[in-house]
């Protein structure tokens, strides 16, 4: 393996917890900006309403979760899953393709917490800290 190579693959647990973190600040934001009205104009999502305030709430809640890294896979697969029936239930009847139907985020955030499912929480996780399998709380390696 060249330098290079070797150098990337060590740092990327490292890059794949900062990936982590990005989409689930990115994902709680959005669902705390539905219910709450931060970072935004105001509430979207009416208490107890179908699909939306439920939708909020997961954004939140599992937004949470994976930038803390704590259930991460099981966090993201709730995500991703979430995403899926935004897109194919809101979107898809819009149009085709995601830049037709104004999905784009649902089907970037299904895909990215996808990959976080099958991934892992990568370096900088709580499940680290408070269980998780046997490979996530290992450290990552470094030379």
């Amino acid at each position: 393996m060249n330098p290079l190579a070797n150098r990337l693959q060590q740092a990327q647990p490292y890059a794949l917890g900062l990936f982590r973190i990005v989409i689930g600040l990115l994902f709680a934001c959005h669902g705390a900006a539905s219910l709450f009205g931060v970072l935004g104009d105001g509430p979207t999502a009416t208490a107890g309403t179908w699909p939306g305030w439920y939708a909020a709430v997961i954004q939140l809640g599992a937004g949470a979760l994976v930038l803390l890294g704590l259930g991460t896979r099981s966090a993201a697969f709730l995500a991703s899953g979430s995403m899926a029936y935004a897109y194919f239930s809101v979107h898809q009847s819009e149009g085709l393709f995601p830049l037709e139907n104004n999905g784009e985020a649902s089907a970037l955030f299904c895909w990215a917490f996808l990959l976080i499912v099958f991934t892992g929480p990568g370096a900088l996780a709580l499940d680290r800290v408070f269980g998780g399998t046997r490979e996530e709380r290992r450290e990552p390696v470094t030379a």
